[in-house]
C-alpha cells in the first residue's frame, strides 16, 4: 500500500507538542504565534504587500491567514511515499489568490531546497504562471517518482489549512456525512463491498466500489464505474516500446472515484477544464473536462525537460490520489495517532481517546536486559551515561581487551556500540535509538530534549555513525548544542563517510549560526569531509552549498576560522 511509507511521516513529521502549543496560539487568536509553533515562516510584508496590491488585497490576505492551521498545512505537505516520509523539496503549494483570478498567489515551500535539510516551511505572496513550469525529476526519490519544482493548486483544497473547511473533510475524501470511505464511523477498517452497490449507494460505498475495483487491477472497470470516459489506445513514444494506458493505470495511485468532482471544482475556480500529471520521464495523463461536463483521462507522449506552452495546470496531488491518512489507518495506524482534527474528520463516531491525541510521544531510556557472560545484567541511562552493572576493574580489563583486538560482549558490547553505532544492540537499545534519530531526522527537538532530560547518553550514535550533532541543522541548535557539548559528545565524530558535524551542516546548507557556534566550540576545519567529493575542508564544504553565499556570511567564517 502507498501509505506504508508515509507512517513515519505522520508518526514523526508533526510532533504532539508542535500540534497543542499552535493550537494554544490559535485559540488565543495569534496566527502569528500558531505559524512559529509549527515552524512556518511568514515571509511576508505586509506595509509592501499594502502599497503594491491595495488595503482589500491585503485584507482578505489577513483573513486567510487568521484562518490559518500550520500544523496541519505541515500534516499535508507533500512527503515522500518511501523511507521515513520526509518533506518532499521542491514543492510549491497555491493556497489562495486574495486578489482574485489575476493576482498573486499565497504560497507555501520548504524553506530548504534538500531532501535532507530543515523542515521549516515558508509562506510568501508570489506571482505564478503556468506557461513557465518545467518539472524535475526528484533524485531523492525517483524510484517513486517524485517531482521537484511542482505547484500544488490548494485553493480547492482549503479544508487541508483553512479551519472554516474542516467539515468538507469526509466529502472530499470520498466520503459522506456519516463515515470516511474504506472505515467505519469510529475509524475501524471496514469490509469491502463485495458486489456493485449501485450509483445510488452511500458516497463512501460508492468510493470504495470503484477505488476497490482500480486498486484490484480492474481499470476499465473502475472508470466505466466512475463516469469517465478512459482512452485504452497504446501510446507510441520517442523511446521505447508503445504504452498500454489501462497496464500504466494499474500501478498509478489514483483515486478514481473522486477525480470528476475534484476536476469539476477546480474548473468552477477558474482552472480551465484540462489538467495534466507525470506518468514517467516520456509520458503524462491527461484529464479533459468537456463543456457538458463528461470527464475523460488520456496518456499522451510528453518531454519533462520541455516546458508546456499552453500552461496547462497540473492535477494536485491531493485532488487525484486516495487520502493519506485514510490509508494509513487501513495499514493499521489508530486513528487516535492523527493529527487531532484529522481523527475528528476521520472517524465522526469514535469515542473520546484514553489520553492525549496525536501522534506518540518520542520514546524516553528505560532499564534493557542484556545477555552477559551466561548472566541477565541489566543497563540503564542514568546521568547522560548508559551505565552497566560491572566494577571499575572489570570494564577496565574489557578496554585493554578491546584495544587489543578483542571482541566486546554483553554489556560492554552494548555500549560500545550505543556510542559508535557499530556492532549489535539489544532490540529494546536499537527501538530507542531508532526513534530518536527519527525524531531529530523530522526537526523533533522536544523529543530530543526529552531522551537528554531522562538521563540519555548525548554521545549516542546512529547505524551511519553520526551523533547527534551531525544532525543539528534540523534542529533547534541554541536549545541543543551546549547541552550536548557538556554531555561530551564529540564536535570532530566522523560519520560513516569520514564527515564531521561541521562538514555536515555546510554541505547540507544548515544555518551559518549554527556552523559559527561549531567554530567557536572549537571544530576543526581541515580533513572533515573524508572522502567528499566536494573536498576536505571547510571552505571546500562552503564553496560547494547548494544555496551558495549571497550573502558573504559563509565567507567571513571561512576568513575568520580556518586554519
Amino acid at each position: 500500500m502507498r501509505a506504508a511509507g508515509l507512517r513515519k511521516g505522520r508518526r514523526l513529521g508533526v510532533p504532539r507538542a508542535m500540534i497543542e502549543r499552535a493550537a494554544e496560539r490559535r485559540a488565543a487568536g495569534d496566527w502569528l504565534g500558531a505559524c512559529a509553533a509549527a515552524d512556518v515562516a511568514v515571509g511576508l510584508d505586509l506595509r509592501a504587500l499594502r502599497r503594491t496590491h491595495g488595503a482589500e488585497f491585503t485584507g482578505r490576505l489577513l483573513d486567510d491567514l487568521a484562518h490559518l492551521v500550520p500544523d496541519l498545512l505541515r500534516w499535508h505537505f507533500p512527503r515522500l511515499w518511501h523511507g521515513d516520509g520526509r518533506l518532499l523539496p521542491g514543492q510549491r503549494l497555491l493556497l489562495s489568490r486574495p486578489g482574485g483570478p489575476e493576482g498573486p498567489w499565497l504560497t507555501a515551500r520548504q524553506a530548504d531546497p534538500h531532501v535532507y535539510g530543515h523542515r521549516r516551511l515558508v509562506l510568501s505572496v508570489a506571482e505564478h504562471s503556468w506557461a513557465d513550469l518545467l518539472l524535475e525529476r526528484s533524485e531523492s526519490a525517483m524510484r517513486v517518482n517524485h517531482w521537484e519544482n511542482v505547484p500544488h493548486l490548494w485553493d480547492t483544497s482549503r479544508y487541508l489549512w483553512d479551519s472554516r473547511h474542516l467539515g468538507e473533510s469526509r466529502e472530499r475524501w470520498g466520503g459522506g456525512p456519516g463515515r470516511a470511505p474504506f472505515l467505519d464511523p469510529d475509524g475501524t477498517p471496514r469490509e469491502l463491498p463485495a458486489v456493485d452497490p449501485g450509483p445510488d449507494a452511500d458516497p463512501a460505498s460508492r468510493t470504495e466500489w470503484i477505488d476497490g475495483l482500480h486498486r484490484a487491477g480492474l481499470v476499465a472497470d473502475a472508470f466505466h464505474a466512475a463516469g469517465i470516459g478512459l482512452d485504452t489506445a497504446p501510446v507510441e513514444r520517442e523511446w521505447g516500446a508503445p504504452v498500454d494506458p489501462v497496464e500504466a493505470l494499474s500501478y498509478t495511485p489514483l483515486a478514481v472515484s473522486r477525480l470528476a468532482r475534484e476536476v469539476e471544482l477546480l474548473a468552477a475556480a477558474g482552472h480551465g477544464g484540462t489538467f495534466w500529471f507525470p506518468y514517467d520521464a516520456d509520458g503524462r495523463f491527461v484529464v479533459e473536462r468537456a463543456p457538458g461536463g463528461s470527464v475523460s483521462l488520456r496518456l499522451e507522449a510528453w518531454t519533462y525537460w520541455e516546458k508546456d506552452g499552453n500552461g496547462t495546470p497540473v492535477l494536485p496531488e491531493v485532488c487525484r490520489l486516495p487520502s493519506i491518512d485514510v490509508d494509513v489507518v487501513r495499514d493499521g495506524l489508530s486513528p487516535d495517532e492523527l493529527h487531532p482534527l484529522v481523527r475528528a474528520a476521520l472517524a465522526p463516531g469514535r469515542g473520546p481517546a484514553d489520553g492525549p491525541v496525536g501522534p506518540p510521544p518520542a520514546a524516553v531510556p528505560a532499564p534493557v536486559r542484556v545477555r552477559c557472560g551466561g548472566q541477565w545484567h541489566t543497563v540503564s541511562h542514568a546521568e547522560g551515561r548508559l551505565t552497566v552493572p560491572h566494577t571499575a576493574q572489570e570494564q577496565e580489563r574489557e578496554a585493554a581487551l578491546r584495544a587489543l583486538g578483542g571482541a566486546g560482549a554483553g554489556c560492554h558490547a552494548a555500549r560500545e556500540a550505543w556510542t559508535t553505532g557499530r556492532g549489535r544492540t539489544p532490540r529494546a537499545l536499537s527501538r530507542l535509538r531508532d526513534d530518536l534519530f527519527d525524531r531529530a531526522e523530522h526537526g523533533d527537538t522536544d523529543g530530543v530534549l526529552a531522551y537528554l532530560d531522562a538521563g540519555g547518553d548525548p554521545r549516542v550514535r546512529d547505524r551511519g555513525g553520526r551523533n547527534l550533532l551531525h544532525h543539528l541543522h534540523l534542529l533547534d541548535h541554541a536549545a541543543l548544542l551546549p547541552r550536548l557539548l557538556a554531555g561530551g559528545a564529540d564536535l570532530e565524530a566522523r560519520d560513516g563517510e569520514e564527515q564531521t558535524p561541521l562538514f555536515r551542516v555546510t554541505r547540507l546548507d544548515g544555518p551559518a549560526d549554527l556552523a559559527r557556534a561549531l567554530l567557536e566550540a572549537g571544530a576543526a576545519t581541515e580533513g572533515i569531509g573524508g572522502e567528499s567529493r566536494h573536498g576536505e575542508s571547510f571552505e571546500d564544504a562552503v564553496e560547494a552549498r547548494l544555496t551558495g553565499d549571497p550573502d558573504g556570511v559563509w565567507s567571513g567564517l571561512v576568513g575568520g576560522f580556518s586554519a
